[in-house]
């Protein structure tokens, strides 16, 4: 089996379950460090010419982080294209699933059980924050509807406040975002690198909570600590 993937999270959780399955992957899977494969271009601007040279048998994409002209010209050229649609936890652990027996794994890895049962034995939240979170500036956007980064908030007792937005990543002013005088300010550290020097200035007198991006946007081996590194950022900024 050779397998080209399209999307961080996923090569990481196929290069951790089916070793030597990955012949190719973009520019930003990052994950697992030290990945020996020829590299494709960006999520968005795939070279296909070079995905198709590697003689995949599988392409692994993602609804949302890859464009179907590019998809569409990869199965135009022969290779199958397995496209994920993750918008919920429960979601991602379906897809998971079909992701990896698609690429060989021949069983249930591990790391996707512990991943459960962490998300399966959630503490009590409490009453929920509401919540404004920033994922790009210049301009500034934010989580709208539907969204695997919202769920996963939700779960952890945050409710943004853009979820029933008509766009699932809107963009909002800044000052209409101060007005909102959410509870908190989530700044995760992709897609946008928000830093202790770089977001949080732009939310005076507002809590802001630094939380890990991988945990947050990524569906893979991430989701087993997930429910601890977000908690535990969320809680500290709410004290």
């Amino acid at each position: 089996m050779r397998v080209v993937s399209l999307v961080p999270s996923l090569t990481e959780a196929v290069a951790r379950t089916v070793p030597g399955a990955l012949a190719g992957a973009t520019d930003w899977c990052t994950r697992p460090a030290g990945l020996d494969v020829v590299r494709v271009g960006g999520t968005k601007n795939p070279r296909t010419d070079r995905v198709l040279s590697l003689a995949p048998d599988l392409v692994v994409a993602n609804e949302e982080e890859n464009r179907a002209p590019d998809l569409d010209a990869l199965r135009a050229a022969g290779v199958e294209v397995l496209v994920t649609e993750v918008r919920t936890v429960p979601q991602a652990f379906t897809e998971l699933d079909r992701v990896l027996t698609a690429c060989g794994a021949p069983s249930r890895p591990r790391w996707l059980d512990e991943a459960g049962d962490a998300w399966s034995d959630l503490p009590e939240t409490g009453p929920h924050v509401t919540a404004v979170v920033p994922i790009w500036r210049r301009p500034w956007m934010v989580l709208g509807r539907d969204t695997f980064a919202g769920d996963v908030l939700s779960r952890l007792g945050v409710d943004h406040l853009h979820a029933h937005h008509a766009e699932r990543y809107p963009r909002v002013p800044v000052e209409e975002l101060r007005a909102a005088r959410p509870g908190l300010v989530v700044l995760p550290d992709e897609p946008y690198r928000f830093t202790a020097d770089d977001g949080p200035e732009a939310f005076p007198g507002l809590p802001c909570a630094l939380v890990d991006g991988r945990c947050l946007t990524w569906y893979g081996p991430s989701l087993a600590e997930a429910p601890r590194v977000l908690g535990a950022a969320l809680r500290a900024a709410l004290r």
